[in-house]
């Protein structure tokens, strides 16, 4: 296809619906191709549109090009991320109200948490598939993998996907010792890889520009590519962990101070914003010997040079798309999962995964992010990437959920930033509405839960204000850790030590990085937001105590593996 199906934006507000009355055919190929870009456990400043020193020359091209989303929100973890993503409606009522490996015992067999993509929602790309789009994935699902649960069952036409929540880069091996093998299907059917994988963020690239060069009509595309990159293992391609060699020498506060000024001079923040890495219980820079020290600046080279490879690839698509007459045609979204990881890999499974790894990889200094290795980078290099917010993945504060993202297409406003509030669960139904698809009320029968996201497309043409409403109150619960969103305010209810145990007030306008509580000076406000989350719990089913946050192993045994001599133990 190299006709150019529309030049703007406004011309497809002339009405895809008129279209459609008029000549059908001509509204199907007048929809945009949509290109949708997920990574893994990527920090809000880790590419360099958003303050970063690491080399991701072609994110910051799209973003330039489009519009970049400041304050874009997402749950503290991947799937139930990934279920708003798909569903446009809260992770409670699309069966991720906890990720399926951290269920707890007392929210086990209630509505909600099946553990995948339920059967009350439909997804997105279902929809666009019905309204006539070619649908595609490559990468990371982790939305369900027994059969009827998988891509192409769930609206995909085409896919390859890794069914569970990470693996190894350079093979098939898993997370832990229990399953060491990675599931990965092609089209919904269990596939070994071959010899042909040489590097998984290459490797989901390369597959998806096949699914698209596939189509033998003239039909618009979705492509969905899910990257793993640059959740643990941290491995990358030598050439690119040498990009950045001895660029972490200085250590955590030095990278901050540079991210920090740099985004100071991109207007991403103001003066006066003072980061907040809160809790201080991970060792600082001065407290590393020689050896630590070496070993986190590499790991951090390793985890750089994967943002690196993942904005190469993208450079690939893009060209690939360009070379077909297909990019001026295309819409972009690029998104993070959720904040980055502070958790070690050795710290999940209680504890024994570190042994397993002591066992089985060769985590020596020279061949970290190697084949063979396994490593992730720590809380302290997490916060770095979260720069400048609170916490990092887990956790309700900022750095759990605000996510570095943009959504480009030539033609539209260039080099524009939203700094209100957005959500994940509007962009299912910003890209049902730019192509025109409406999603069913009822499924054989079947009633199914409304999208409860906000198109952004009349603010993207112009004639709205405000992209989604600010007064709305937007609430978020993982693993006992709560926030509600309203109109600049936040509250956030979070387990000892990363929180006080009990609810705490923000004014995220004045303090984005959550340093001053308000709960006892705003007991009005505070009062309001505390109906808003009853409200919540009772509209999206959300089972919820002050009790489940501390029971969590995951995130509440973050540390180091070698953490401050006076602290250990002290979370």
């Amino acid at each position: 296809m190299t006709s150019k199906r529309l030049a703007t934006l406004p011309r497809l507000a002339l009405s895809v619906a008129t279209l459609a009355i008029a000549h059908p055919a001509l509204a199907q190929d007048a929809r945009p191709n949509i290109v949708l870009i997920v990574v893994d456990d990527m920090g809000y400043s880790d590419m360099g549109a958003f303050g970063s020193e690491i080399l991701t020359p072609n994110l910051d091209a799209l973003t330039r090009d489009g519009v970049q989303l400041t304050n874009f929100h997402v749950a503290p973890t991947c799937s139930p991320t990934r279920s708003m993503l798909m569903s446009g409606t809260d992770n409670h009522v699309a069966g991720l109200g906890s990720m399926a490996e951290e269920i707890l015992d007392e929210q086990r067999g209630h509505p909600g948490y099946e553990g995948y993509l339920n059967e009350r929602v439909i997804s997105f790309p279902e929809v666009l598939r019905d309204s006539g789009y070619h649908t595609y994935i490559s990468g990371k699902w982790h939305l369900g993998g027994k059969e009827g649960q998988r891509p192409n069952a769930r609206g995909f036409e085409r896919s390859f996907a890794l069914m569970n929540g990470a693996a190894h880069n350079f093979d098939q091996t898993g997370l832990i010792e229990a399953l060491p093998k990675a599931n990965y299907t092609a089209d919904d059917q269990p596939v070994d890889l071959g010899d042909d994988f040489t590097y998984s963020t290459d490797y989901f690239t390369t597959q998806l520009i096949e699914q698209i060069d596939s189509a033998s009509d003239d039909a618009p595309f979705f492509g969905y590519l899910a990257y793993t990159a640059p959740h643990w293992p941290l491995q990358a391609p030598d050439a690119s962990i040498a990009l950045f060699k001895g660029k972490y020498d200085a250590g955590y506060d030095a990278i901050r101070d540079a991210r920090l000024a740099r985004m100071r001079e991109l207007g991403l923040i103001g003066a006066d914003v003072q980061p907040n890495a809160a809790p201080d219980l991970w060792p600082h820079w001065s407290e590393l010997d020689a050896a630590q020290r070496a070993s986190e600046a590499r790991k951090m080279e390793v985890y750089a040079a994967m943002i690196h490879e993942v904005d190469q690839n993208v450079g690939r698509l893009v060209d690939h798309l360009k070379q077909k007459g297909e990019y001026e045609d295309t819409i972009f979204i690029f998104f993070s999962d959720n904040g980055a990881e502070g958790q070690l890999p050795e710290n999940i499974m209680g504890g024994r995964n570190g042994e397993w790894i002591s066992r089985a990889f060769d985590n020596s200094l020279e061949n970290m992010g190697k084949q063979g290795s396994y490593i992730g980078y720590g809380p302290s290099w997490a916060s770095v990437s979260q720069t400048p917010f609170r916490m990092v993945k887990g956790y309700t504060y900022e750095g759990g959920t605000r996510s570095p993202a943009f959504i480009s297409y030539p033609g539209w406003k260039t080099g524009e930033r939203l700094d209100q509030f957005v959500h994940v669960t509007d962009i299912a139904p910003t890209l049902l509405d730019l192509a025109g698809a409406t999603p069913p009320a009822e499924r054989a029968g079947i009633e199914l839960a409304p999208m409860t996201g906000h198109s952004l497309r009349p603010w993207l043409e112009g004639q709205a204000e405000t992209a989604r409403p600010q007064d709305e109150p937007v609430c978020t619960e993982l693993f006992g850790r709560v926030s509600v969103w309203k109109d600049g305010w936040k509250m956030v209810h979070s387990n000892k030590p990363w929180g006080t145990g009990d609810f705490e007030l923000f004014d995220i306008k004045a303090d984005m990085t959550e340093r001053h509580d308000l709960a006892a000076d705003q007991p009005d406000k505070l009062a309001e937001l505390k109906a808003d989350w009853a409200d919540c719990q009772e509209r999206f089913g959300i089972y919820w105590n002050e009790g489940l946050a501390p029971q969590m192993v995951y995130s509440n045994e973050t540390e180091y593996l070698f953490p401050r001599p006076q602290l250990a133990g002290a979370n």
